[in-house]
């Protein structure tokens, strides 16, 4: 376990006296089968909430909490002898269950007789959206329903509780989630050094993913390295690196105990900015400090990315590429020609924190909702911001050809953009700068000892060194 048993017990109390009442039902993972049953996608990747509540990381385990008695069970199957020849002994459930705090253990078909004792004395079923389709078909036969249903009818008393709990890092969790930082300096670092013109996007992939295998960790997500960084999630190809050319690479590492780092670095592949490159990235690290000067608790999120936009329509507007009234453009969506995604995120012990719990959820509330504008409907934090969140700073500028031709085609925000200079950027690429902040009680903090270059003086330093 990686915290203390107190830890963990006191969570479950939290839990039990926010949810109110009913049975909390919290799955773990199975094994994920690659192509067949023996090859797994691995190592083994537990659920974060049931991690976060009963510590064990073991495969096909279920947490039980009676919110009205307060009685706990860990629930799961004994390994068997084939099991240990195969995989090697680990500790009985029953053992598992002591180290958790947890004084009951079952068989996983009790907890078919548990939740129908439930139902039956009236209680309610609490269970979170379930996001593995194993784990639908499971909770499916439990309930009495159909797999597609699991979903929709999951408990939203129990998603809000677990949000509250998740999104307020302690003190212990944020020095995990440095470990991660540190990691992920020595990627990102490893990964500009190996910059340079014939060198490929695979190989600057596998090189950081083997530095974190090497400290007992993974990546945080599959690493996006490639040159064409006006596409959000380019995968790493075998293409070569080209003078000239930007190379994104967002990427982090996930610990041993599952609390992750993401940043995102574009690094030139000549070694340095050409004039045009630099005014584009310097207009990207100027929104990106705006949020490290104004992010504090009670700030709105939503509020903080309508601000960059507009930092950034006003120095693109300087460039030629917008005109006309910048508040305006960004009240009308212009801006999103640039910029198609919302600021940033929540991390911790997912890169996307508590993402498959249901975005609505996790970013938004009664006060502040989704937006259904092109660019801000991607946003996934709108809320006000609280003391011990952690939340990505990442803004960027992207250049995508295929959107330049529908909106001119569309004569959209001819007010606003200067088509005809925009055409002359159609293979600049893209450009997205990434930090991690902790939200403290006057302000934040960036996340990591030591802060991977991104000042275009500091990144042409770095490379040159």
């Amino acid at each position: 376990m990686l915290f203390s048993k107190e830890t963990y017990i006191t969570r479950r109390a939290t839990l039990r006296q926010k949810v109110g009442s009913g049975l909390i039902v919290i799955m773990g993972n199975n094994e994920a089968p690659c192509n067949y049953p023996a090859n797994a996608y691995g190592p083994h990747r537990q659920d974060s909430s049931f991690l976060y509540f009963f510590a064990q990381h073991r495969e096909g385990l279920a947490g039980v909490i009676d919110a009205d008695t307060g009685e706990e069970w860990l629930i799961g199957d004994d390994q068997d002898i084939e099991d240990i020849i195969w995989t090697g002994f680990v500790p009985s459930v029953h053992d598992l269950a002591l180290e958790a705090g947890i004084s009951q253990s079952a068989p996983m078909s009790t907890l078919k007789s548990l939740i129908d004792g439930a139902r039956a004395k009236g209680q309610t079923v609490h269970y979170l959206p379930p996001y593995r389709h194993d784990t639908m078909i499971q909770l499916a036969d439990l309930l009495g329903i159909h797999p597609l249903e699991t979903r929709a009818k999951a408990s939203v008393a129990l998603i809000k509780a677990v949000v509250d709990m998740r999104a307020v890092k302690t003190a212990e969790e944020i020095a995990e989630i440095e470990r991660a930082m540190a990691i992920g300096y020595a990627m990102h670092t490893a990964a500009m050094r190996a910059v340079r013109p014939g060198n490929t996007e695979k190989a600057i992939a596998g090189l950081m993913e083997g530095i974190a295998v090497g400290r007992g960790a993974k990546v945080s997500f599959s690493s996006i390295v490639s040159q064409h960084g006006e596409i959000f999630h380019g995968s790493p190809s075998l293409r070569p690196l080209e003078e000239g050319r930007l190379l994104l690479v967002d990427a982090g590492a996930e610990t041993v105990n599952h609390y992750c780092s993401d940043n995102t670095r574009v690094t030139p592949v000549s070694g340095k900015f050409t004039a045009r490159q630099r005014d584009i990235y310097d207009i990207v690290v100027a929104c990106h400090d705006l949020v490290i000067a104004k992010a504090r608790p009670g700030v709105k999120w939503l509020d903080m990315h309508l601000d960059v936009c507009r930092l950034m329509a006003e120095r693109l507007k300087d460039l030629g590429l917008m005109k006309g009234n910048v508040e305006d453009a960004v009240t009308a969506g212009a801006h999103a020609m640039f910029l198609q995604h919302g600021l940033g995120h929540m991390m911790g012990m997912d890169v996307h924190d508590m993402e498959g719990l249901g975005q609505v959820y996790v970013g938004f509330d009664d006060e502040v909702r989704p937006s259904t504008q092109f660019g801000t409907n991607c946003l996934r934090c709108g809320r006000r911001i609280q003391p011990g969140w952690v939340l990505t700073d990442e803004p960027g500028i992207y250049f995508i050809p295929a959107l330049i031709d529908q909106w001119r085609g569309e004569g959209l925000y001819k007010e606003f953009i200067n088509y005809d200079l925009l055409d002359t950027y159609r293979d600049f690429g893209g450009i997205r700068l990434e930090d991690d902040l902790l939200i403290t009680l006057d302000g934040c903090r960036v996340l990591g000892e030591q802060i991977i270059p991104y000042h275009a003086d500091d990144v042409e330093a770095f490379i040159a060194s």
